[in-house]
């Protein structure tokens, strides 16, 4: 998945050179905040990518019925 947000974010920074080129302003906000973005999946990402898959719920435990 890093890979992949990676790949996009050389996608978005080559749009954003071009845009800047051909003077699209709101482009280049709206690519910024897609950048923004994605430097926020990257670190939620690479958070999941160190927590377990799994969690240890331990044994349930039954109490008798009265």
């Amino acid at each position: 998945m890093l890979d992949r947000l990676d790949e996009i974010e050389r996608d978005l920074h080559d749009r954003r050179d071009r845009a800047k080129h051909e003077g699209w302003l709101g482009e280049i906000e709206g690519i910024d905040l897609t950048l923004s973005l994605l430097d926020q999946k990257r670190t939620e990402a690479r958070r999941l990518v160190h927590q377990p898959a799994t969690v240890d719920l331990g044994m349930p435990r039954f109490t008798p019925l009265a």
